[in-house]
């Protein structure tokens, strides 16, 4: 079984886990599927506070996808947790991120 079918199966056990969500929208991000990961992304953050690295997933899928506007939200939300959770090298990782994003930013 691979690792995606494994993690909806314990979705299936348990839809409220934020881990499994968590865990889903990695698989599903590295498989391509960048919608389902936003969703179960999106999912997680709604029910568990996370220190910084979840946006970073959501900011790859939303600029990956062409929606700046969302992976430049998803990065200051980031930024913000990052600087609640004292993590300076991410907090300096996604304003360089951010700072590149605007400035190539297609008209």
């Amino acid at each position: 079984m691979d690792r995606l079918n494994y993690f909806l199966q314990l979705l299936e056990k348990d839809p409220n886990n934020p881990l499994v969500h968590y865990s889903l929208a990695l698989e599903y991000k590295k498989k391509g599927h960048l919608e389902k990961a936003i969703e179960h992304m999106e999912k997680y953050l709604s029910m568990k506070e996370d220190e910084g690295a979840a946006y970073r997933l959501l900011a790859e899928c939303y600029q990956e996808l062409g929606d700046y506007e969302k992976a430049a939200r998803a990065l200051e939300e980031g930024i913000k947790q990052a600087v609640k959770f004292n993590h300076p090298s991410m907090v300096q990782e996604y304003r360089q991120w951010l700072e590149d994003l605007r400035t190539s930013w297609p008209s």
